[in-house]
């Protein structure tokens, strides 16, 4: 297997340079590398610590949290062996669920994880608008990111993958896919195992390796992107395959609010460019 080449942007470079960049990335890969995003690399550790420590409990204890509206723990299955969690917008503070009495520091250090990541994913999200050549503030401004519901679907999802041989049955390859909402940000413990594949309807398929790499967060975009712009940026097909080691990843969703109409931008369109995808409601969509 080959190694991506995958560009790197970084954040702190002056705005038109860096939409530039981000332009050409989402049409040739639909995934790129960011550095100096503001997420310190030490909150990042520490959420994979908690993790950690999370995952490792008693089977008893982590079924306690169950999974129930978008939050909570998911357990591994038969043939599948990955186990995750999910935490929610912080505004709605009655729906996450927070393993406080045996994990003190579990929900300050997510807490404070979820507010870096969603601010991190805001400026990419500007960095989206000017690269598309509209205003900074578009996805704001159509109720994407604003409103009473504006933060309701930004997602934490920790995941932890067991030690599994190496091969390509069904059983250690998982969930090839393209993320539903705006992008998602990645980031894993260093063990390699993510994959891409930049044609997606090619055959036969060829995925890539996705290498980690210190300090920088992995960026897909996902299919609410792919669908404002007609297709021209696209949404990454990835996956995850067992590499023998145990594998750790930090996945940050944002999406936009379920109220907000998502249609292919008029700049996306032409008479030799039909629009692909008609206006759709992203709450329907993505719960579809």
């Amino acid at each position: 297997m080959m190694a991506a080449e995958i560009p790197v942007i970084d954040l702190s470079a002056p705005a038109f340079s860096t939409a530039n960049l981000i332009r050409q990335a989402c049409v040739e890969h639909g995934c790129f590398y960011i550095v100096n995003h503001g997420v310190e690399e030490e909150l990042v550790a520490r959420v994979f610590e908690q993790s950690k420590q999370f995952f490792s409990l008693p089977l008893d204890h982590k079924m306690k949290l169950l999974h129930k509206e978008h939050r909570g723990y998911t357990p591994g299955s038969i043939g599948r062996s990955i186990e995750s969690f999910y935490i929610g917008n912080l505004q709605q503070t009655s729906l996450n669920q927070w393993p406080s009495q045996v994990l003190p520091s579990w929900r300050s250090t997510m807490e404070s994880y979820y507010c870096k990541a969603l601010s991190a994913g805001r400026r990419l999200i500007s960095l989206i608008a000017l690269a598309l050549n509209l205003d900074e503030d578009y996805f704001e401004k159509i109720g994407a990111l604003n409103g009473p519901e504006a933060e309701a679907e930004a997602y934490i999802r920790l995941l932890h993958y067991y030690p599994g041989e190496m091969g390509h049955s069904k059983e250690t390859k998982f969930g090839a896919h393209s993320d539903y909402g705006m992008i998602t940000l990645l980031v894993s413990n260093g063990v390699p195992g993510l994959q891409v594949c930049r044609e997606n309807f090619k055959e036969p398929q060829i995925w890539e390796d996705v290498l980690p790499l210190k300090g920088a967060f992995f960026v897909n975009i996902g299919k609410m992107i792919e669908r404002w712009t007609n297709g021209m940026f696209r949404a990454t097909l990835h996956r995850v395959v067992l590499t023998g080691q145990e594998r750790y990843s930090l996945a940050f969703f944002v999406d936009p609010s379920p109220d907000c109409i998502v249609e292919c931008l008029e700049s996306c369109c032409s008479e030799s460019c039909l629009k692909r995808f008609p206006p759709i409601r992203s709450g329907d969509y993505i719960n579809r």
